[in-house]
């Protein structure tokens, strides 16, 4: 793709702008893509939540990242009674940032009560000896403590609920009524 710098629609609607005197932002495209100019780069629709909807398909870290992302995948999981393993991985990542011995240990059991002992209330899906690993060491955790199961789930995850996900009515559905959004902020007759 020859790198060349292109109007996208949103700026021949600035041009039009510009003409009445309207206040805007210039952007200019500097990597064609497809003769619509949806392009890489800064456009007029870089940020434009289809484009951040279909984004999250791309791998599962893009939705993790992602607010919106995040609160639709959640929104899955609990249809599909697995909300747990995204608590669970969460949970993880925000016990990895903890800096203070004692909150170190505070957390560790209280993730561990919550999602790895037998009959935790959002018990997850792991093996007996991860399980059992964490188990042992619970009394002098560590930031990594959790770090194989979390991997474990994150795998669960990308391999099984998030090819769902993407599939799923919920998904589809975002997909679309940000499709028709952004039609409308764009083109109010719709």
């Amino acid at each position: 793709m020859a790198s060349q710098e292109t109007l996208c629609s949103q700026d021949l609607v600035d041009q039009g702008r510009k003409e009445n005197q309207l206040p805007v932002i210039e952007e200019k495209i500097t990597e064609e893509k497809d003769h619509n100019a949806m392009v890489k780069g800064r456009c007029c629709f870089h940020r434009s939540p289809t484009t951040e909807t279909v984004a999250w398909s791309e791998n599962m870290d893009t939705l993790l990242t992602n607010q919106a992302g995040l609160d639709a995948f959640r929104t899955f999981l609990k249809s599909e009674f697995s909300e747990e393993n995204v608590e669970f991985w969460l949970a993880c990542e925000d016990f990895k940032k903890t800096e203070s011995a004692e909150k170190i240990a505070s957390k560790a059991r209280m993730i561990y009560s919550e999602f790895i002992e037998a009959d935790a209330p959002k018990e997850i899906n792991i093996d007996f000896s991860t399980r059992d690993l964490i188990s042992k060491n619970i009394a002098e955790p560590t930031l990594k403590c959790f770090d194989e199961a979390q991997k474990l789930i994150y795998s669960l995850m990308a391999n099984d609920s998030f090819p769902r996900f993407l599939k799923s009515e919920i998904y589809k559905k975002l997909v679309n009524s940000k499709e028709i959004g952004s039609h409308k902020k764009w083109l109010p007759f719709l």
